[in-house]
């Protein structure tokens, strides 16, 4: 083995493994701080709509987060049209659930890009994978007629959320901290 190769395998093997983390680079710290708490806050969310929400609604959300995380690689494709429909877990009221829209997922070469097309709040924004079964999206809310932003650009409509594939044509944004009036919001697609 000559000089050089025994000096990388040297700092390969002292160095720590980095990940490269373009998710990470990108992420605003209130969205760390916030995706860190994930699983308590949606407990508490989904605890509080089952407890005061009525029986429809009840019956949509168990509908929305029944499964388990299918996995999003291999032969699933995510672009296309999807109805999508919006839940609104806490803050204003305990659950409001809002009529099917039309969503649009495409892959513009740097991966899924996703457009909420109908309805009064929509959200435009890139997914970024963080496991077989499992993305996050980062995109920006806006109000129908508004320009959407983009991630990062204007901090009130930043948002970030967790997507699970939880069955077979049914994929669930999760939003901890969404921009208007609740404390935890779904937006379910499926088709």
């Amino acid at each position: 083995m000559n000089c050089f190769a025994v000096v990388v395998a040297l700092i390969v093997f002292v160095s720590p493994a980095l990940a490269d983390g373009e998710l990470e680079g990108l992420l605003r710290p209130q969205d760390k701080a916030v995706l860190a708490d994930f699983a308590a806050r949606k407990q508490s969310a989904v605890a509080f709509a089952q407890a005061g929400g009525d029986a429809a609604g009840i019956k949509t959300l168990n509908a929305a987060l029944a499964g388990k995380p299918l996995s999003i690689s291999g032969d699933f494709d995510f672009t296309g049209s999807w109805s999508c429909r919006t839940l609104k877990l806490g803050g204003l009221t305990k659950l409001v659930v809002y009529p099917k829209f039309r969503c649009r997922v495409t892959d513009d070469g740097s991966g899924w890009y996703l457009k909420k097309l109908t309805g009064s709040q929509r959200t435009e924004g890139r997914f970024y994978t963080n496991s077989d079964t499992q993305l996050t999206y980062l995109g920006a809310a806006f109000v129908a007629g508004d320009p959407p932003g983009t991630y990062g650009a204007a901090n009130k409509e930043s948002h970030v959320a967790i997507v699970e594939r939880l069955g077979v044509k049914r994929v669930v944004l999760q939003f901890p901290a969404p921009v208007y009036e609740s404390d935890f919001d779904l937006l379910v697609l499926e088709r």
